[in-house]
């Protein structure tokens, strides 16, 4: 019994070694940050184009540009287009730059973008036209607070609406979980 007790604390310890290792090699390599600077196009509500890349902002989900949303009184908004246009407009401002490394598998920058102090992937989840994906929780808790944006009334999340259209591009565990390290390695 010892024995196995032993064998299954050295497979935890080992575990979490590793798991620190991968932590400090993303630290350790801040450095290759690419930044990107404008003029940026607004795709959609969390992905931008500039100097020929596509870019998408880390840590948050934001609803697809056909999604509409229902507001406090039941009527429809869309949601969409509206966090599009949000996005747009904090990236106008000629002081923005995004900064990235990573790529998703459709080969986007993985990105978090900033205008002067403002960082605009907070902002949009703090507007509540974005949803959180771990990092930006704080904003969230606020916007939900304060009923903005897509809080004011009901929707579906925009993960939910690509998979009730068959457009799911959910990254796998793996990918999430590597997600998940880059946020909390690139706390801000």
């Amino acid at each position: 019994m010892a024995r196995i007790f032993r064998f299954v604390r050295d497979g935890v310890v080992l575990v979490a070694l590793l798991i620190l290792l991968v932590l400090i090699a993303a630290k350790l390599d801040q450095s290759a940050d690419r930044v990107i600077r404008g003029p940026f196009y607004a795709i959609d509500g969390d992905t931008l184009s500039a100097a020929g890349e596509r870019l998408r902002l880390l840590g948050i989900d934001a609803p697809e540009l056909d999604q509409t949303c229902k507001d406090g009184r039941g009527g429809r908004w869309e949601c969409g287009k509206e966090s599009r246009r949000l996005l747009a407009r904090l990236t106008a401002d000629a002081r923005t730059e995004c900064l990235g490394r990573d790529r998703d598998r459709y080969r986007r920058l993985l990105v978090r973008c900033h205008a002067g102090p403002e960082n605009i992937n907070a902002a949009l989840v703090r507007r509540g036209l974005a949803i959180a994906s771990g990092r930006y929780a704080e904003e969230q808790v606020a916007a939900r607070r304060e009923r903005q944006g897509l809080w004011a009334g009901d929707f579906e999340s925009p993960r939910d609406w690509r998979a009730s259209r068959d457009m799911t591009d959910d990254p796998t565990p793996l990918d999430a979980f590597m997600d998940w390290v880059r946020g909390m390695v690139n706390r801000e």
